[in-house]
């Protein structure tokens, strides 16, 4: 695969309690084309990731609605909805078109307004990403599955909840230095572990925030960019996707996300990378367990000492490999439905060496993006456009 990143772009994460879904859509959009020196008109094909509109802000259909605000109604335009994983399969889906000359251009986005209905909505719509009938039912919500989870690899791998803070105590460090970060304080592990129990050993501080946010990015075929005299900021090479059952009782084992290891394996082959070639990283840290398997599954370290891995720096800003150098869901904030869009433009940055907590002689990223507790996955391998040429 090779498909070019012209622009992207982000709105501040948090609450826009004077905003809408699409009006930070919108934004998201016309800075990524700005970024790209493009124009709305010059689109061919039009992704929108959202999961839940429908049950936060009572809008739907949210690809025309975007067409429309940007002024390009009449173009293709769809709505990807994979749960938390909704822009980083549109993502997948947009490069898809551009590789097999669907599309020239093809701009993808992803928005979520999570404040705008109150958090017992909120809570019930975001458990519809979980098992209705084996889950939901039984008054399970995403921080008990991830708390479950949590009990299981922490008992198995004897592991101590001092380590998974030490993903917190990074990514909330490395949200310092993101401007669009939602949160921007730093935390002691001291502090994670005594933040008020969610569902233990899951505690307020293990777990990412509700917040509304947008992200976009454009891409160009490298012949379209070539003709055109676009200037690409990096380049997709590898794409991977796989699913796992939709509930827990039915997986092998709790401590494992077997549909990221495929997804990661896929991606990985289809870029002809190693994960040793790979420089930065962005993960779906929504829980600090989700982290600590994430870095597992993409083999950067062996099943079990995903943990330890991060205690001992190793993911840290000057580490073997840098992880969520923006801060991650849990200090940048997790807008569901633009999560995958926004790890793209984090690592965009990264690859054109503008990123606020820049690693040095970035060429090789990856992007990980989790729908649910592990049921549907996406993995995309960047290069910087210096690295392999158009």
């Amino acid at each position: 695969m090779r498909v070019s990143i012209a622009g992207a772009s982000s709105t501040k994460f948090g609450k826009h309690p004077e905003s809408s879904a699409r009006e930070l859509l919108t934004d998201a959009c016309l800075g990524a084309l700005e970024d790209a020196g493009m124009s709305p008109d010059e689109i061919d094909e039009l992704r929108v990731g959202n999961f839940m509109g429908e049950l936060t802000d009572d809008q739907g259909h949210m690809g025309v609605m975007a067409a429309d605000y940007l002024g390009t109604a009449g173009v293709s335009a769809t709505r990807t909805e994979i749960a938390c994983a909704s822009s980083g399969w549109a993502f997948r889906n947009a490069c898809t078109a551009v590789e097999a000359g669907v599309a020239d251009v093809a701009l993808v986005a992803g928005v979520e307004m999570m404040h705008a209905t109150g958090i017992q909505r909120l809570t019930d719509a975001l458990a519809d990403a979980a098992d209705n009938e084996y889950e939901n039912s039984c008054g399970l919500t995403f921080p008990g599955i991830f708390g479950l989870i949590a009990r299981d690899y922490m008992d198995e791998f004897d592991v101590t909840r001092e380590q998974l803070a030490e993903v917190t105590v990074k990514n909330r460090a490395n949200g310092v230095r993101n401007p669009i970060s939602q949160y921007q304080e730093e935390v002691t592990v001291e502090e994670v572990l005594e933040a008020r129990p969610i569902a233990p050993p899951v505690s307020l501080l293990d777990s990412c925030p509700i917040t509304d946010g947008a992200s976009a990015v454009v891409l160009v075929s490298p012949e379209y960019a070539d003709e055109e005299g676009v200037e690409a900021s990096a380049v997709v090479v590898g794409s991977g996707a796989s699913t796992d059952t939709l509930a827990l009782q039915d997986r092998a084992s709790l401590s494992r996300t077997t549909a990221a290891e495929r997804a990661a394996k896929r991606a990985y082959e289809n870029a002809d990378v190693t994960p040793d070639d790979i420089d930065v990283a962005e993960v779906h840290d929504c829980f600090t367990i989700a982290e600590a398997l994430a870095v597992e599954s993409l083999r950067f370290c062996e099943r079990g000492e995903g943990a330890r891995f991060t205690a001992e720096g190793e993911t840290a800003p000057g580490g073997s490999i840098p992880v969520n150098t923006s801060g991650g869901l849990i200090a940048k904030g997790h807008p569901v439905g633009a999560t995958g869009a926004a790890q793209i433009v984090e690592l965009t940055k990264q690859l054109e060496g503008s990123h606020p907590t820049q690693v040095e002689d970035a060429e090789v990223a990856v992007a990980h993006n989790v729908g649910g507790s592990g049921a549907s996955t996406t993995v995309h391998v960047l290069e910087a456009q210096s690295r392999g040429g158009s």
